[in-house]
């Protein structure tokens, strides 16, 4: 993996990724709001363009790989899916996308995407900040960078590998690189 790729720490509350894409930007904008497109790499849901909006995503990660790996033990609790509901806070096509993640009880964080065009290509920032704990902080490292993943193979038409294989990897990696408090 690309030492660029890996998400930077700010502290144990925000982790936040840079990618450069395929542009255009409008193209780049619809895999972020598109329940289609976006479920090819993230989650599909109906996503209200506007700010206030409530959508559910519905995450499939067995859909998201052309490999047909078996899932790893410690994920297969997600074999047939999970939801999850988010807010959007933040909407200013096509360069800027805020949602809330996770729920009140578990803590609820904040998803900022940004896109800016860098000539024939898309600077894509993510950061997703107010995280509760380290643990969390933990996950989402390891998820976002996997779902980057898998969104820069679907823009440049490659082949995905196991989304899980790709996420147990890199969990062990942010165990490593990010602080522990």
């Amino acid at each position: 993996m690309n030492e660029d790729d890996y998400g930077v720490a700010l502290g144990t509350q925000v982790i936040r990724f840079e990618r450069l894409l395929p542009g255009p930007i409008e193209r780049v904008w619809a895999y972020l709001t598109d329940s289609e497109k976006r479920g090819q790499w993230l989650a599909s849901g109906v996503m209200p363009l506007y700010v206030g909006g409530e959508f559910e995503l519905h995450f499939n990660h067995r859909n998201l790989s052309s490999d047909p790996a078996p899932t790893p033990e410690p994920y297969r609790k997600y074999d047939k899916g999970h939801v999850s509901r988010h807010r959007v806070t933040r909407f200013e096509p096509p360069h800027l996308l805020a949602f809330t993640w996770g729920d009140e009880k578990e803590g609820q964080s904040e998803v900022l995407i940004e896109l800016k065009q860098a000539g024939e290509r898309v600077r894509l920032v993510l950061t997703h900040e107010k995280l509760p704990n380290p643990q969390q902080q933990l996950g989402v490292s390891g998820g976002w960078h996997a779902h980057l993943a898998v969104l820069d193979d679907r823009l440049t038409e490659r082949p995905t590998p196991s989304f899980w294989a790709i996420f147990a990897e890199l969990e062990g990696v942010y165990e490593k690189r990010l602080p522990k408090s």
